[in-house]
């Protein structure tokens, strides 16, 4: 698998407009969304003129091929302390994703009013926990979305199906490979939002896998994106991603996660929907 700077990495073709190329490297029917949104976060990195990333939210408008991507960035407001960026990826004329992305200077504690009562999950850190290789030998996940990582399940039930209903919540630590840290703070900022968009169907799908005797019967694409990035962890390489889907009605799965570093600060907080979708001949592929 590909460095992850390298995988979301943005060309400059004129002022505002960046291209890059989707790598199969993230496939999960087809590029995985937060993957997806993590390339467009880079074109607003490279069109902001200030440093930090705030927060990122986007609509999915169409699934992506694995092949290039136009990308067109226009600053909606800029000032001194703060700025926000629009950016529409499209693929061969359509529009696949529109984001908006908040942008401000470094402030320093210091120079703002401070709290932190996040309260981190009780749970053991990556070093005691098996990796998925360990758990799975052979029989790994099939899509190559999950070699990018060295992942270490907090949870892990062998079973499959399960014997009945499992709760909406999944929680994993996650080290990406075969680079797990980065300095940019823009692609430091990929990290929370690809592993925020993450887990709505690994949640979402625990009530009901114990139906699919064959595997699952349905996809959930997620149809829209937030997250808000609270604090940069770029010397940790271990993030925790808590997910949590508590209601699934009216064809929508709705999803929130919480990302950790491996000192249990709260790095990252979004969520989103997802759109079920029975799967068929062609969605599966």
């Amino acid at each position: 698998m590909g460095d992850l700077a390298d995988l979301t990495a943005v060309t400059p073709v004129g002022e505002g407009h960046f291209t890059a190329t989707l790598s199969r490297d993230f496939e999960i029917w087809g590029p995985m969304g937060g993957y997806v949104a993590s390339v467009a976060l880079r074109a607003a990195g490279a069109a902001a003129t200030l440093p930090r990333p705030a927060s990122f939210f986007c609509h999915y408008l169409r699934v992506a091929k694995f092949a290039p991507v136009d990308h067109h960035v226009t600053t909606m407001r800029s000032g001194r302390t703060a700025e926000s960026l629009r950016v529409v990826m499209s693929q061969e004329g359509k529009h696949v994703l529109d984001a908006t992305v908040s942008v401000i200077t470094q402030i320093d504690d210091a120079d703002s009013l401070v709290h932190d009562a996040a309260e981190p999950p009780d749970v053991p850190g990556p070093e005691a926990l098996p990796n998925l290789v360990e758990l799975m030998g052979d029989d790994l996940p099939p899509f190559a979305f999950w070699r990018n990582f060295d992942a270490r399940p907090v949870h892990w039930n062998p079973e499959w199906p399960p014997p009945g209903p499992e709760t909406p919540e999944w929680r994993e630590w996650l080290r990406f490979v075969p680079r797990s840290t980065f300095d940019d703070p823009w692609v430091d900022a990929c990290r929370s939002v690809l592993l925020i968009d993450l887990p709505s169907w690994p949640a979402g799908s625990r009530p009901h896998g114990w139906r699919w005797k064959d595997g699952p019967e349905w996809i959930a694409p997620s149809l829209d994106l937030y997250v808000a990035f609270h604090r940069f962890v770029p010397d940790d390489p271990w993030l925790l991603i808590e997910g949590f889907a508590p209601i699934a009605t009216a064809g929508l799965l709705g999803w929130h996660g919480s990302l950790w570093s491996s000192d249990r600060q709260l790095v990252a907080t979004g969520g989103g929907q997802a759109l079920f979708r029975r799967i068929t001949s062609t969605s599966a592929t």
